[in-house]
């Protein structure tokens, strides 16, 4: 009887320290599913380390190790998308090297996802102990907003951690588009999944490249390709400075005929066009995001290039 084949995808941006680690806990994970064969795809991201070279000499160490190293950092969702595609197991597990994403739920998730109830087995943190408070606020306060605006759920605190079904992997690669945000693709392609919970666990070694900045950003980007609502709010702010100008030029308009003295309140005229003139641009800025994102998908560049690969 063949074994079913697991495909664990692990996106790497300088992480030359965790992979050693990473493949010594996986090698654990295996021993306790010997009806399982695995199959590890590294994505090298451009990584400015020797993240390269650990990864090769892993390979030549297991056969069943296998990496691709793009050309520059085209960032995760290049990385996931492209593991995904080279992905040749039954089911397939989406992971970070930096063990964060504990090995020994494998099992449990295989067990789960073979019984055919569930297309998905995903995971959500329980707990953000170790996180910066300020990080922890905003990521809950995405969640919620999100949530709010899109007809895509999101569920909060889930992780890109998951193992798929081959008809689930099939689908998210049907998503071609060239901004991605795998979080909402993974809910917005459907699929029964079911979560399971653990507490947050801090990085083993190295250092995260996920700073607030850029975490804000990715967060912005979720929110602009799963929701047209920002669109809709800069046409209410609009509307609603458009008759906010009306009322005014009426109440400017009745107070000169009555009281005279046209020519003062030019400090208040001064602060109204300073105001309008934020949320111009405000409205502008909200579109040209929208915009730019058309832009960039408009030329269909390749999500990644690979420079070369086992």
């Amino acid at each position: 009887m063949s074994k079913n084949k697991i495909s664990i995808v692990v996106p790497c941006y300088n992480e030359e320290e965790m992979i050693p680690l990473f493949l010594k806990e996986i090698k654990k994970q295996e021993k306790k599913m010997p009806d399982v064969q695995f199959e590890i795809i590294f994505i090298n991201d451009g990584s400015k380390d020797t993240t390269l070279s650990v990864l090769k000499r892993a390979h030549s160490k297991n056969s069943t190790v296998h990496y691709i190293s793009f050309s520059r950092n085209f960032g995760k969702e290049a990385a996931l998308y492209a593991g995904l595609e080279h992905s040749t197991g039954h089911y397939v597990v989406v992971m970070d090297v930096d063990l964060q994403d504990p090995p020994e739920l494998l099992g449990e998730m295989y067990d789960l996802i073979t019984e055919g109830e569930y297309d998905c087995i995903g995971t959500r943190r329980v707990t953000r102990k170790g996180e910066p408070p300020i990080r922890s606020y905003f990521a809950k306060q995405f969640y919620s907003l999100i949530n709010r605006i899109s007809d895509t759920e999101i569920v909060d605190g889930a992780r890109d951690y998951r193992m798929m079904t081959r008809q689930m992997v099939e689908a998210m690669l049907n998503v071609s588009e060239y901004n991605r945000f795998s979080k909402g693709i993974f809910s917005w392609v459907g699929f029964n999944t079911k979560f399971l919970e653990y507490e947050n666990k801090e990085r083993m070694a190295g250092k995260t490249t996920w700073s607030f900045w850029s975490l804000f950003k990715y967060s912005v980007d979720g929110i602009v390709a799963f929701s047209d609502v920002p669109l809709s709010i800069a046409s209410m702010i609009g509307m609603l400075s458009f008759l906010a100008s009306i009322f005014m030029a009426l109440f400017f308009f009745i107070r000169t005929i009555f009281w005279g003295n046209s020519t003062s309140g030019w400090t208040s005229i001064v602060v109204v066009l300073l105001g309008l003139g934020g949320l111009i641009l405000l409205c502008l800025g909200i579109v040209g995001k929208y915009v730019g994102k058309i832009y960039l998908e408009v030329k269909n560049r390749p999500i990644y290039i690979i420079k070369e690969k086992t």
